[in-house]
């Protein structure tokens, strides 16, 4: 049976580079996830976009003296770019400046305004007297209150992942001239998210088996401590307008706004499909099912901001949205042992990657690394040897060898088998129950797990080319020969499904070498053996061995 999938994977800020911390982090589960789906027939929408009001784009023009229209219109460009080269694929890929998001989120603020559930107060923030403004939350930097990081911004703590506020830090400091921020008063909307704490518990604690237990524990935490009410307005004059008069000079902080373009951006694609309604399908259906691929850093806003806006919503307009089936949040990725970061320029920079090496061995190396449970370490030792002894040594070694040997020696064609023995109905049967099992982990956001059930058959099944080999039964009983390499280039048939969604690029290649037409998701997610005298198309390497100069190379270019 068919699902209906809504993917919603986190906005980056257009404010640098895409790294790849940020890509294991929450954009390549997310299309590993979709293209899973989409081979299995399920509907998918998977929509994300460049968040082009996030404060990190104000600083970052504000450092190098341009407008941040300048800055966010160059990295818009630039993730578009990354996006293809990486093989990233999207339903929609927006932004949060179009007139369709600032309607939508200019709707949900006023009904929330009419409920009761947003209100003025006044809030206590840090004034820079020297720069003579209020300082936005990432304008101030200090000590974190909670775990006493020394390097905790004003909107969050990355060592521990708490939300904070910037009047909560210890030794306080503006960011750009170093002094100590004044306390004063200023006005602002606040979002009644205390109003919601009992109803989020009730939602987060009924059949949440599927959850990471660390999003859970960390959301279920949160409530028992109080969720409080957040302002949701800054002084600053970049951003989504107030829909009110008096309030020029406030804009709709980032924090409340992009988190509806999960709904703006469904509601954009509907409307290039021109089918304007189409977008209930994923957010009004109760059998659709929402994932949001985020970074651990962003679960507070899609495990308990977030669902409290949509149930007041949901509330205010007398329609329901669905809440969040799942939030898989990956752990952080460390270069060095530190967290992946933009601004401390401690990143390995997939622009600059794809410049000097293919795509799909970056892809490979993050999901068998990917930081599910616990942080992972990018190392360019590791990403040599992943790349050199299971990328080339097994599974291109297995494809590059049958498929020449199979050329060369049967007409260029998949041979005619004979009677098959148990060894080659156990490799058959091997090979299907890894795309099964590959599948299963994959839907369960298990990409790792997912991965090895392919890897471990491509290792059985070099080792059966080996105990069989077919070189010496050429001349000595092709009939068996034949059968030999029909049931390797079967497996390798079937592994490329299993593989597909985390090396796209190199299993269409191989879908054509074996002489498919089409996109490889067409065929279905199942175990299609090839027809026997099917021609094959010239082998030719899927991967690239490296050199071990590269780790040097690599490893000089961090920090740059």
């Amino acid at each position: 049976m068919t699902e209906k999938i809504l993917v919603c994977v986190a906005w980056p800020y257009a404010n640098g580079s895409l790294h790849t911390g940020q890509i294991v982090g929450a954009y390549l589960p997310a299309d590993i996830f979709a293209r899973y789906h989409r081979a299995r027939g399920d509907r998918v929408l998977m929509v994300s976009g460049s968040d082009l009001h996030g404060t990190p784009i104000t600083v970052r023009a504000q450092q190098e003296n341009r407008t941040p229209t300048e800055v966010a219109d160059q990295f818009h460009q630039e993730f578009l770019e990354t996006w293809e080269g990486l093989g990233i694929e999207w339903e929609l890929y927006t932004t949060t400046g179009t007139e369709n998001h600032a309607h939508t989120v200019h709707d949900i603020f006023l009904r929330l305004l009419e409920k009761g559930d947003i209100y003025k107060d006044s809030m206590r923030l840090p004034y820079c007297a020297l720069e003579g403004r209020f300082l936005l939350d990432r304008y101030v930097e200090g000590t974190c209150p909670i775990c006493g990081d020394p390097g905790a911004r004003g909107d969050q703590c990355d060592n521990c992942g708490n939300v904070l506020d910037p009047v909560d830090l210890k030794d306080r400091r503006c960011k750009f001239d170093g002094s100590t921020p004044e306390i004063r008063e200023s006005e602002h909307f606040f979002l009644r998210l205390s109003a919601y704490g009992h109803k989020l518990k009730q939602w987060l604690s009924a059949e949440k088996g599927h959850w990471r237990k660390n999003v859970l524990n960390f959301s279920l935490g949160v409530l028992t401590q109080g969720l409080q009410d957040r302002a949701i307005t800054r002084d600053i004059d970049w951003g989504i307008r107030i829909p009110l008069e008096g309030y020029e000079s406030k804009r709709i902080y980032v924090w409340f706004e992009n988190v509806i373009g999960y709904l703006s951006a469904a509601m954009e694609w509907a409307q290039q499909l021109g089918e304007p309604e189409r977008w209930r399908d994923f957010w009004q259906d109760p059998d659709c099912k929402s994932y949001y691929f985020i970074g651990k850093d962003n679960i507070f806003f899609h495990t308990l901001s977030w669902p409290a806006q949509l149930l007041g919503y949901s509330e205010a307009t007398g329609e329901t949205f669905n809440l969040p089936y799942d939030v898989p949040a990956n752990q952080y990725q460390t270069v060095r042992g530190s967290k992946a970061s933009t601004s401390r320029r401690l990143a390995v920079w997939v622009p600059d990657y794809l410049s000097r090496h293919d795509p799909d061995p970056l892809r490979y190396y993050l999901s068998v690394n990917m930081p599910e449970t616990s942080d992972a370490d990018f190392s360019w030792e590791d990403f040599l040897r992943r790349n050199n002894d299971e990328l080339v040594a097994t599974w291109g070694n297995l494809v590059n060898r049958v498929l020449s040997f199979t050329y060369r020696n049967f007409d260029r064609a998949v041979p005619t088998p004979g009677e098959l023995t148990a060894a080659d109905n156990d490799l058959l049967s091997r090979t299907e129950q890894a795309i099964a099992d590959t599948g299963e982990n994959i839907g369960l956001c298990r990409y790792r797990a997912g991965l090895e059930s392919a890897m471990s058959v491509a290792r059985e099944a070099n080792r059966y080319v080996e105990e069989n080999a077919p070189w010496n039964l050429l001349n000595q009983d092709r009939d068996r020969c034949a059968t030999v390499l029909y049931t390797a280039i079967a497996a390798i048939s079937g592994l490329n499904t299993a593989l597909y969604p985390y090396l796209p690029f190199t299993c269409q290649q191989l879908h054509a070498i074996l002489g498919n037409e089409g996109p490889v998701d067409a065929a279905g997610w199942r175990f299609l053996r090839p027809e026997a005298g099917r021609p094959l198309a010239e082998p030719k390497p899927l991967f690239k061995k490296l050199d071990p100069s590269i780790v040097e190379e690599e490893e000089a270019r961090l920090g740059q």
